[in-house]
């Protein structure tokens, strides 16, 4: 199953590499800022507008049926792409990567999370972590691989519609191996030698169950909406813009960083995304959810702070406080499903999970918004280097401070929510 997961996760993963591509579009296609991040912001939203109202389907029709809609919709995105570029249509690569590929993106991302939390049953934060850390790390294999694929065959139209046509074959390969290795757990199957807890073993960790129609419901759900639509936000703006941000911030200075060093840059973050994911979640088995969202909330917003003050005097301090950003960014992802549940139970996890995701799409919209508008704002003001984002900084600063006081207001889900004890659970649910 880790295999399965990670070849869907770590091919859709591209989408935090879409910076790479950023400068060569504006030069070659005459875009600003904000206009080359539209294919990135809507590929969000499509994520998690598919998985909210794909989710049930997902649950229907198992994971093979969703890796292989998602790989069909992926690869497509990116042909469509190539034909927008060559053409001089931007309009195509914005529905082909944005519209198109999100729907793969939503799909794929939600496809193999609830059949690991049925594999892993006594360890729902690393079966998440192991789900959800290819989606992270896929910016370190498409980050240097599309950097070299454009010096290779040039930054003009032509060389970057090669660079995606090749993304989309190959893609579609890779993904196609999920296809065939996912398999599904046997109904009642559990870990030899472990039984499921019949009494709460944190007061966050129900032994009931909540329907994905009753749990959108409840104040825990929008909660916990709030507090990963934050923690996104103020992650995603960053690794949208990392290229042009890390040279901007050292713009003229004796530690000015080269394109190539941009990109590895982004490498690096995906990485730290890559880490985070499993690392944090796992963590998050021995802690609580809880209180590792007070760390990647909390500690986040010191880590910007410094950043803010102090990022463009020391380029290690802005790198070190960018990868725990980052790291921080990824965990949350990964320890979401498992929050949910430890909130509403297994029962339909896969669609409350799906639900949730519009956080993300609305995380997607604003982060990249925040950072694109206001530094083509700054420019066009006269400003340069680290100026161009003090503002945006402060902003997200204060975004992680209201996901931090949301996380403090989740409680355990009132019992009038939970699915009658006689009720049985349909088969067929496992994704």
């Amino acid at each position: 199953m880790p295999p399965a997961a990670l070849s869907v996760h770590l091919a859709i993963g591209q989408a935090y590499a879409w910076s790479v591509f950023k400068p060569p579009l504006e030069s070659a296609l005459g875009l600003s800022g904000t206009q080359s991040a539209l294919p990135f912001q809507l590929g969000i939203v499509m994520l998690g507008l598919s998985a909210a109202f794909g989710g049930t389907l997902v649950e229907r029709n198992g994971p093979r049926w969703a890796m292989f809609v998602s790989m069909t919709c992926f690869s497509s995105g990116f042909l469509l792409s190539a034909l927008g570029v060559i053409t001089r249509q931007y309009w195509l690569v914005v529905l082909g990567y944005g519209f198109v590929g999100g729907i793969g993106l939503g799909i794929g991302y939600i496809s193999p999370v609830s059949t690991l939390i049925k594999w892993f049953p006594d360890r729902p934060g690393m079966a998440t972590g192991i789900a959800i850390m290819g989606f992270g790390g896929g910016a370190l294999i498409a980050s240097p691989w599309s950097a070299q694929m454009l010096s290779s065959f040039g930054t003009g139209t032509t060389g970057i519609a090669t660079t995606f046509l090749v993304h989309g074959v190959v893609y579609a390969v890779f993904m196609s191996m999920g296809v065939l290795l996912v398999r599904v757990p046997p109904d009642g199957w559990t870990p030899k030698g472990w039984k499921p807890p019949t009494t709460r073993l944190r007061p966050l960790i129900t032994t009931a169950d909540v329907s994905a129609r009753n749990a959108i419901r409840t104040p825990q759900f929008s909660f916990l909406w709030v507090v990963l639509c934050c923690n996104v936000t103020a992650g995603i703006g960053i690794l949208e813009k990392a290229a042009p941000m890390i040279t901007d911030f050292f713009a003229g200075t004796t530690a000015a960083v080269a394109a190539g060093a941009a990109a590895g840059f982004i490498a690096l973050l995906s990485l730290a995304n890559m880490a985070g994911r499993f690392v944090w979640s796992s963590t998050s088995d021995l802690i609580g959810r809880k209180n590792m969202y007070r760390v990647y909330l909390g500690v986040g917003a010191l880590l910007y702070l410094a950043i803010a003050l102090a990022g463009d005097a020391s380029k290690p301090l802005f790198i070190l406080c960018a990868l725990g950003i980052l790291s921080f960014y990824g965990g949350g992802f990964a320890t979401v499903p498992a929050y949910l549940k430890d909130l509403f139970g297994t029962y339909e996890v896969g669609a409350i999970h799906g639900r949730l995701l519009t956080a993300w799409s609305t995380a997607g919209v604003l982060g990249p918004l925040i950072i694109n508008a206001i530094a083509d704002a700054q420019e066009n003001a006269g400003r340069s280097g680290s100026d161009l984002y003090t503002t945006s900084l402060f902003i997200m600063i204060g975004l992680l401070a209201i996901g931090f006081l949301a996380n403090e207001l989740i409680r355990p889900v009132h019992e009038r929510f939970h699915e009658r004890p006689t009720q049985p659970v349909q088969k067929g649910q496992t994704v």
